[in-house]
């Protein structure tokens, strides 16, 4: 549907100006006059070339908090909410975002609800944060929620950030391994072969023979293995894609010795803190688990709470599905029937959230402190073992030179 850039009146004479989305001109004066705004002036919109990934957004995380602590304080000043969004959206430097606030800005103006105005951005504002702002709308709280979800969204990325750390380094010494090998494999050993022909070296060691024929098969079947790595890579992709798939990738990163622990800290630190955000922000239990799964980014643990949400809607208390769903540790069960009974249940998932991110902070620096020693040795002695088994003809050679 094509955009209009468009310039009207309102009753009392004040100029407006503005894009929309309209199907033709005579709708767009339609819909101006449902705004009261009689159109003066209209054109389409140039088409615009921009190379968009469908599954990101361009709004990175740091500009949605920014965005989320000046709104709450301009708010919290007395400033409306319109002329927030529009001081917002010009300073901006994130011209996608600045794009998305003044949409949303506009349609406030339209009369629409500002939860639902930022609904119709769901790459920017996912479930949780839309419904979280509809709870401070009804609740008159919109600057405290706006507060409470910047500390959410700083905490959430942090604890990200750990787990990327404690991934990236053993993925980048595998990826230095495959280059170092890749180089070995295809020039260093090659060269190594011609130059023991050159010197008539006889009978070569079995080490040297074994690393010059898997030398031979790496360099005839490269072809092949370049399209047996992508093969591979796209058929992985759509197994993800493919739900049972994802379910049991899920499952089996979980169940994965070390890091499947890491992991579920770091999911029921989200889960807890999620939760318990949402609660305490007045969100409905069942409309608070709906969204906690949907945003849990693992099958097993969405599929946990969905089965606990069935349950309590028919008038089972949380406790029981969560235990019979086998994903949660008994100790967050029983704190969670803690803070059941008490019925201060989001303040306790707070602080199992809490005492899950400190977990995830030590797990993270024991394992680094664990792999970095083991991963050298690992590369050391692999690129070390290789250089020995060519060096040892040179070695024969040497030997018999001294002889003569």
């Amino acid at each position: 549907m094509p955009v209009f850039i468009w310039e009207g009146r309102t009753r009392t004479g004040d100029v407006r100006k503005g894009e929309t989305e309209a199907a033709n001109e005579q709708a767009l004066a339609s819909s101006l006059r449902g705004q009261q705004i009689t159109l003066s002036k209209s054109k389409k919109k140039p088409a615009q070339f921009s190379l968009e990934i469908p599954w990101m957004s361009g709004v990175g995380t740091k500009d949605l908090v920014v965005f989320t602590r000046q709104f709450a304080t301009m708010i919290d000043a007395g400033l409306p909410l319109v002329q927030c969004l529009d001081i917002l959206g010009g300073t901006t430097d994130n011209k996608k975002f600045s794009k998305a606030l003044l949409d949303v800005k506009t349609t406030v103006e339209s009369g629409e609800t500002f939860s639902k105005s930022l609904a119709r951005h769901p790459k920017i504002f996912d479930n949780l944060f839309t419904n979280l702002v509809a709870a401070g709308e009804t609740g008159g709280i919109l600057d405290t929620i706006m507060n409470r979800l910047a500390i959410f969204i700083e905490k959430s990325q942090k604890l990200k950030r750990r787990i990327k750390g404690a991934l990236v380094y053993p993925i980048a010494i595998l990826i230095i391994t495959a280059l170092i090998l890749t180089v070995l494999m295809v020039k260093v050993i090659p060269t190594f072969e011609k130059m023991f022909k050159d010197f008539g070296a006889g009978s070569l060691p079995l080490p040297t023979m074994i690393l010059i024929k898997l030398s031979h098969g790496f360099i005839n079947n490269l072809h092949f293995i370049v399209l047996a790595g992508i093969a591979i890579s796209v058929g992985f992709t759509f197994f993800l894609r493919w739900p049972p798939g994802r379910y049991m990738w899920d499952s089996f990163l979980l169940g994965v010795p070390i890091f499947g622990s890491l992991i579920r800290k770091a999911i029921v630190a989200r889960f807890c803190r999620t939760l318990g955000t949402l609660l305490s922000s007045g969100v409905p239990i069942l409309d608070a688990l709906e969204i906690v799964a949907k945003t849990s980014g693992n099958k097993v643990v969405e599929r946990a709470v969905f089965f606990s949400r069935d349950r309590i809607s028919e008038g089972k208390d949380m406790v029981t599905p969560l235990g019979e769903s086998k994903v949660f540790p008994s100790m967050v069960i029983q704190m969670i029937g803690v803070g059941e009974q008490t019925g201060a249940l989001d303040a306790m998932l707070q602080k199992v959230a809490d005492f899950y991110e400190d977990e995830v902070d030590v797990a993270v620096e024991s394992l680094t402190s664990l792999l970095e020693p083991v991963m050298m040795v690992f590369l050391g002695g692999l690129v070390g073992g290789v250089i020995i088994a060519m060096y040892l003809p040179i070695f024969d050679l040497a030997g018999n030179i001294k002889a003569q």
